[in-house]
Parts: C-alpha cells; sequence; structure tokens
C-alpha cells in the first residue's frame, strides 16, 4: 500500500529525474526569479518552461507568488529534506554491507594474487 509520503517521495524524485527541472532548481537557489528569468536560459517555448514549472510545484519545491501579471517563484525545502532524509536512512542501511562486500572481493583478490 502506497501511502501519502510515499506519494511525496514520488514526485520529489520524479521532478529532480529531468535535468531542466535541476536547472531551474539550481537558478533558484541564487533567489527568488521570474518565470520569464526562469525560462530565458532554456531552448523551448514558454509552455514548456510552464510545465516543468507546474510539475515542480507539485512536488512541493516550489513557491509561487503573484504581483499582478508577474510571477515570482521560490524554492521551498521541506520536501527536499524529507528526500534527502530517505536517502539518507537507505545509505546508512547499505553503505555497511556495501564496504564488508568491497573487503570480502578485496581479500579474495590478495589471496588469488599469492597462489
Amino acid at each position: 500500500m502506497v501511502n501519502n509520503n510515499d506519494s511525496a517521495l514520488d514526485s520529489v524524485f520524479t521532478a529532480l529525474a529531468d535535468p531542466t527541472r535541476r536547472a531551474i532548481l539550481r537558478r533558484l537557489e541564487r533567489g527568488v526569479a521570474t518565470v520569464g528569468e526562469l525560462a530565458e536560459p532554456f531552448e523551448m517555448s514558454a509552455p514548456a518552461v510552464s510545465k516543468h514549472l507546474r510539475m515542480l510545484e507539485r512536488a512541493g519545491l516550489l513557491a509561487r507568488t503573484r504581483e499582478g501579471r508577474v510571477h515570482r517563484i521560490g524554492l521551498t525545502a521541506g520536501p527536499l529534506a524529507e528526500a534527502v532524509g530517505w536517502l539518507d536512512r537507505h545509505r546508512r542501511f547499505w553503505e555497511p554491507r556495501l564496504d564488508a562486500l568491497g573487503r570480502d572481493i578485496e581479500g579474495r583478490k590478495s589471496e588469488e594474487e599469492q597462489r
């Protein structure tokens, strides 16, 4: 059964899977930007950029404010912090196991070299 937290993580990882969306997030690390400023470096239509922004918004990674016709976009860190926490829990589980596997492989290589 999928719970809401899993669904939220799915949205974050799906959003992060695209290089254009990651580039938009990198730009927003410098501060709030308008939709036009975010679209400027990309050779794509305004609707295509808007589609990327909507996906980032659905994942909860962006906050949009409207000042008349101008839309200002900023980062929201909560969902990304949850994804980092998920990754960290899995890293803590797998890291010692992978280290042990590496040591075992190296030991076997040493044994073969001594023959």
